[in-house]
């Protein structure tokens, strides 16, 4: 009975899921659908103890689809890999669900999303955490934390520890990892750093789970 039940909860958190998927698909709460090629909307499973917040999908996520499947999301692979994270148990996302970017002859280039677009995009956030309810949240960078937070942030004021969210969870903050590939100097020792975040934050979701190993 007990298994019947979990089975019903799931496939009714699925479908809650995926119509909320579906209406994202259709977003045109700011101007940016105009231009990128489609939403990029969350995955991972619906159970997961993290949900990772990125700023927004790339020039190879807008084509693909998909969250983090460019330069920045195989060196993120990388560093969980790392960190003794499985990708695969974790939720991720972005802030914005749309690619901004400027053309500079035949190339797309990143452009920062503004604080109306944040604004705009967080409605998707909220749901996906409703439906999740990770007992973690990271932000990736300053974009996902002024989304997570809705206010500007900094990362050195509130990276390496918890920070209690106003609709339950925790929300940590790191370095997106499109930083590490800009970064020039130390920088080892800033690759270092973020899958020691990282790791902290899988221990930390050990912790809340009960799950000491």
């Amino acid at each position: 009975m007990v298994a019947a039940s979990a089975t019903a909860i799931g496939s009714n958190s699925k479908a809650a899921w995926e119509t909320v998927r579906a209406e994202a698909m259709r977003c045109t709460r700011c101007h940016l659908y105009k231009y990128a090629t489609q939403t990029v909307f969350g995955e991972g499973p619906l159970d997961a103890r993290i949900m990772f917040v990125g700023e927004q999908p790339g020039d190879q996520e807008d084509l693909a689809g998909r969250p983090f499947v460019g330069p920045a999301g195989q060196l993120f692979d990388r560093a969980l890999k790392d960190a003794g994270v499985d990708r695969r148990r974790t939720y991720v996302t972005n802030a914005v669900k749309h690619f901004k970017f400027v053309r500079r002859g035949k190339r797309r280039i990143h452009d920062k999303p503004d604080g109306g677009e944040i604004a705009a995009c967080r409605w998707w956030i909220e749901q996906e955490r409703a439906l999740i309810r990770p007992p973690l949240t990271v932000a990736l960078g300053a974009t996902a934390a002024r989304s997570l937070f809705g206010k500007v942030v900094t990362i050195t004021a509130l990276r390496g520890r918890g920070h209690e969210l106003a609709h339950g969870g925790e929300a940590w903050v790191t370095v997106h990892p499109s930083f590490l590939l800009r970064v020039r100097d130390d920088r080892e020792a800033q690759y270092a750093r973020f899958v020691e975040d990282l790791h902290r934050i899988g221990a930390r979701a050990k912790a809340l789970n009960g799950d000491s190993r």
